[in-house]
């Protein structure tokens, strides 16, 4: 790590600011039956303050979630920092000489937990990126570059627009339709100190699945992107109930089916794995019902030994976004 702290004199040939500052919500993908095409922004960020240097190096300097050395790198391997290159020598057709940057990341979105930590950090460095070279990226680039990086839409799409997002890969792009959240809808975030890599949960997974269950969950998806597209909350309840990933991942994650049980007994709308978890989402429309079902995770957790903790989050219908650019 090298570099030091100034101001630049002078900017290098495409860039347009000294200073770009980016955040981006977290999200939380499958939504039960939806998986890997559905997604939503949670108002839960990451916040990126990028200031160039005026000379070639890198500093990176992170607080809250991922502070303790090790748990992200400080290195031009960083996905943000990866993402900030990757989408100016897109924008730019090649990275200016002499680069150098300073990174502060404020991070609130929970690392390994299903709640979208590398997306917020890939979308953001593109965005950030964006802002530099002066809005030479536009939406859908973004995505497809995020897409490419992050290797499937879901997380990346929802921090990138906001609100639910509804995603698929078509011909090798990613096409995307996005709507927002009904005006009451909240959550309850259930999440244990146990962390699951996305690729550890993924290789539970079976190459092939039964008919009936494949036909189980596309039913459950139409009715619930339809019902919540309309503000029908309540057909949460039918989305959130899977066979296509979650049973599977139980072989990994046993302490899984008493949460969602729970939740939904206490009178959650719908309730299920957040990615691949290891946090849990439960959903509801009144401060009591939260309440009521943020109790219940808890004391489920609790029962099978399950150290974490619980908050209540609204949907985020603004995606990511550069508050600052000078």
């Amino acid at each position: 790590m090298s570099g030091s702290g100034g101001s630049v004199a002078e900017l290098p040939d495409g860039i347009g600011v000294h200073r770009v500052v980016v955040e981006v919500p977290a999200t939380t993908a499958n939504l039960g039956a939806g998986f890997d095409a559905l997604a939503l922004a949670l108002d839960l960020k990451d916040r990126f303050e990028v200031d160039l240097l005026p000379g070639p190096g890198l500093e990176v300097e992170v607080e809250g979630e991922g502070a303790t050395p090790g748990e992200i790198s400080r290195g031009p391997d960083d996905r943000f920092v990866t993402a900030l290159e990757t989408g100016l020598r897109w924008a730019l057709g090649q990275l200016p000489t002499g680069l150098g940057w300073r990174v502060r990341m404020r991070n609130e979105i929970p690392l390994a937990r299903g709640l979208g930590s590398s997306a917020a950090a890939t979308v953001g460095g593109l965005v950030a990126a964006d802002a530099f070279a002066g809005g030479r990226l536009n939406e859908r680039r973004m995505l497809t570059l995020a897409v490419e990086l992050e290797g499937h839409p879901d997380n990346v799409t929802a921090a990138l627009l906001g609100g639910f997002a509804v995603t698929a890969m078509i011909e090798g792009r990613p096409e995307t339709m996005r709507f927002d959240a009904p005006r009451d809808l909240r959550a309850v975030i259930f999440v244990p100190d146990l962390r699951l890599s996305t690729a550890a949960m993924r290789t539970v997974l079976p190459a092939t699945v039964p008919h009936r269950d494949a036909t189980f969950n596309v039913g459950r998806v139409a009715l619930g992107v339809a019902g919540l597209a309309s503000g029908r909350t309540d057909m949460l309840r039918v989305l959130t109930e899977d066979r296509l990933h979650e049973p599977y991942r139980t072989e990994v994650y046993p302490a899984l089916p008493a949460l969602l049980a729970a939740a939904r007994n206490a009178g959650a709308l719908g309730a299920c794995l957040s990615g691949s978890g290891s946090s849990v989402i439960a959903f509801g429309d009144s401060v009591h019902g939260l309440a009521a079902v943020e109790s219940a995770l808890l004391a489920a957790a609790a029962e099978a030994d399950l150290a974490g903790s619980a908050r209540i989050v609204m949907p985020r219908n603004a995606g990511a976004v550069a508050v600052e650019a000078k």
